[in-house]
């Protein structure tokens, strides 16, 4: 895939006197414009939901520094790279309206009906 490029860099994540000396952190960088997996669709919904993550060229960028193994956070930002592109892909369900039933109506006109009783009791006697 050509569309997608990792690049290496000096981490600020766990690793003492290792931080100063091995790339560890990684950076993936996907170019969803070029990608030919994505349909039209498909690429319009990852830059809608994903606008923060995206830079001005259309690469969607991810990185990883959590693990002192380049390989670890490597393996990390690829599953978070497919989390998240199933994630946005995966169309919401269709809701269904339902009406609520004669019983739900009858106990929230009772509640209140409950609760106005309750500060009607509260008020001072009117006196004349």
């Amino acid at each position: 895939m050509d569309e997608m490029a990792f690049s290496t860099s000096r981490s600020s994540g766990p690793g003492g006197q290792n931080v100063n000396k091995v790339n560890t952190k990684v950076e993936l960088r996907f170019n969803i414009e070029e990608s030919s997996l994505l349909s039209d669709d498909d690429k319009e919904r990852l830059y809608k939901d994903l606008s923060n993550k995206i830079n001005s060229r259309g690469e969607l960028i991810l990185v990883s520094e959590k693990f002192r193994s380049q390989l670890k956070n490597k393996q990390q930002v690829i599953e978070k790279f497919f989390s998240l592109i199933i994630k946005t892909l995966t169309p919401p369900k269709k809701r269904i309206p339902i009406k609520p039933t004669m019983a739900s109506k009858e106990k929230r006109l009772e509640s209140k009906k409950i609760q106005s009783d309750k500060k009607t009791s509260r008020k001072k006697p009117e006196t004349d």
